[in-house]
């Protein structure tokens, strides 16, 4: 199952795979930002698992484990780096000694990001290593859009070096996104989207000006895969304790609302024999065709098992609709 990234015409798996997870303990600012403790060893052969099945997509951050998860993938690409697409992101201060990210100049959305874009290019070239970034992600969601064109400029010289080869914006902000694209080589977008949240708007966006849509938390941050029971709590260690801007959790637990949901819709998603995270994923993909749904992992097995909804597809037409109607919400597939 294969999807093209936006106006960059490279062709790419409709699945990619997400490396927050795999890099371990850290915190951004003063709050955790990691998912708990990993094992890299299962990192490498999750990796490898989703290459079997076909993935050719990992997206991953100088900020995950302050480096780490860069690291890990890079090792796991040793000697399989032909035809594999490397997405990276950049734009914060990364402290690997304390395992702590902050914003630049004390200000993550005004600090001076574009001059310091270059030495950012090389470590992550370094921790991957790799001779290039396939699609590389300014990761600051709120960046001031006059600032923007200042990074946007550096990267269109980072394109013409063969440092990267094409690159986008990791935000929400519809507007933000229209001005920064407007750059030759910026194909792609990465959002948050999910069957319970996410912005039609942006995806209407990358029709019109031809990116591709990466899909950030395709699977609620775990809460789509019913795997967690109301009042679930997370270790100090992981971002879910404290994730309050992300609607799926209050509290450090489970959003009572969306557990509700999810079972109402249950049994349409895992029709046709996919598991509950397989159908959360299919209806992504049914969505528009611009989608490419990007959800973590920390196992095998989980590589697996999302790797495998390659297999079922999308959801239909009909599927989607009798998910609006259970929902009681506009058809979802005529607000694109």
């Amino acid at each position: 199952m294969k999807r093209t990234l936006g106006r960059s015409g490279i062709e790419v798996s409709a699945l990619g795979m997400g490396c927050w997870a795999i890099g371990g303990p850290w915190r951004f600012i003063d709050g955790p930002a990691g998912w708990g403790d990993v094992d890299d060893d299962e990192s490498i052969r999750a990796i490898h698992a989703a290459l079997d099945i076909g993935v050719n997509l990992f997206d991953t951050a100088a900020n995950y484990g302050t480096g780490h998860s860069e690291e890990v993938l890079g090792r796991a690409l040793k000697g399989r780096r032909d035809g594999v697409v490397i997405a990276t992101k950049f734009g914060y201060h990364v402290d690997r000694e304390a395992r702590r990210v902050t914003g630049y100049d004390g200000d993550e959305t005004t600090g001076d990001v574009a001059s310091r874009l270059r030495d950012d290019c090389e470590a992550s070239l370094r921790r991957l290593d790799t001779d290039v970034i396939d699609l590389y992600q300014l990761h600051v969601w709120g960046y001031e859009i006059e600032l923007s064109y200042d990074v946007r400029a550096v990267l269109e010289d980072l394109v013409d070096e063969g440092k990267i080869r094409v690159y986008g914006w990791s935000t929400d902000r519809v507007d933000a996104m229209r001005a920064f694209a407007e750059g030759e080589h910026c194909t792609a977008v990465q959002q948050q989207l999910n069957i319970f949240d996410g912005s039609m708007e942006m995806l209407r966006l990358c029709e019109e000006m031809d990116l591709a849509s990466l899909n950030r938390g395709p699977l609620g941050m775990g809460m789509l895969t019913g795997k967690f029971e109301p009042g679930v709590t997370f270790a100090e260690d992981d971002v879910r304790s404290s994730a309050d801007w992300f609607p799926g959790f209050e509290d450090g637990k489970p959003n009572p609302e969306w557990l509700e949901k999810l079972d109402a819709i249950r049994e349409v998603l895992t029709s046709d024999g996919r598991t509950l995270a397989q159908g959360a994923l299919a209806w992504i993909w049914a969505v528009s065709g611009r989608t490419l749904p990007i959800p973590g992992f920390k196992s095998v097995a989980q590589a697996r098992e999302n790797a495998g909804a390659m297999e079922y597809g999308r959801l239909t037409a009909d599927q989607m609709m009798e998910i609006d109607a259970i929902l009681g919400r506009e058809p979802v597939l005529e607000q694109v």
